[in-house]
């Protein structure tokens, strides 16, 4: 296995990684300077104890997307490629080859897991599938509402980038972005209400509380969905209190 290791500042002088803390991004690292030559670690809890980390710093990685988790308890580093590039004489590869198999590669070298939406590779795409067996895929995997086509991280980690909040994929956060999702709703759709909520509710008060403390996924990802995606663009001053935030209570 090559032994040097690269770092890309596409990736870690970004704004995005600065703004985790400084245990989870020496984990990241740590998880990097670790990986076999796909960007495998077999052993991230390991790595996470040994780089002095936490499970939250590790959930952050995940969360924000700069690792991708297996059941297995492997995990990969999704700009792998963007980060190293290994010469064929020099790269052994990975011992897990299961893994490897659930992955596509896109154009710019990141992975994704194969099922979430947007990845699964076509012709148009120009991704292409690792691993030696196809897809074997019907385009029914992309209706079928299961947990693995339901961008959750992704839905959760935008509103935290739009709130400054630190909310984690909880199985009742999921509960609420699974039944919006079940109802035909994308990924779009839902960082549409973020941002109208956001600009709508920023500064505003209801009953001498700031109304921000509603933009959680209870409120925003709650019955009152579809009045929030197409709700009419707000013109109130800042600060103004609220006799009607639209809550749903």
């Amino acid at each position: 296995m090559a032994q040097r290791r690269m770092f890309s500042k596409k990736i870690v002088e970004t704004d995005f990684f600065m703004e985790m803390s400084p245990t989870a991004k020496l984990l990241y690292f740590y998880l990097n300077m670790s990986a076999d030559d796909d960007g495998f670690v077999g052993n991230p809890k390991t790595i996470k104890l040994i780089s002095g980390a936490t499970d939250d710093d590790l959930k952050i990685l995940i969360a924000k997307q700069f690792i991708i988790p297996f059941d297995s308890g492997v995990i990969v580093i999704k700009d792998w490629k963007i980060h190293n590039y290994i010469r064929n004489d020099r790269y052994n590869e990975t011992q897990y080859l299961e893994e490897k198999k659930q992955l596509v590669i896109a154009e710019n070298g990141t992975y994704s897991k194969v099922g979430i939406p947007g990845v699964i590779p076509t012709v148009s795409t120009g991704k292409d599938r690792l691993g030696k067996d196809r897809l074997g895929k019907s385009n029914n995997t992309m209706s079928d509402k299961s947990d693995d086509v339901i961008p959750y991280s992704q839905i959760i980690s935008y509103l935290n980038e739009k709130t400054g909040r630190s909310f984690r994929t909880t199985e009742a956060h999921k509960r609420f972005i699974k039944a919006r999702w079940n109802e035909d709703y994308k990924l779009d759709d839902f960082k549409k209400v973020v941002d109208n909520k956001v600009a709508d509710w920023t500064g505003k008060t209801i009953n001498g509380q700031p109304a921000e403390k509603y933009l959680q996924p209870s409120t925003l990802f709650g019955t009152k969905f579809d009045n929030y995606l197409n709700q009419a663009p707000m013109h109130q001053e800042q600060a103004q209190p609220y006799d009607d935030l639209g809550l749903p209570f």
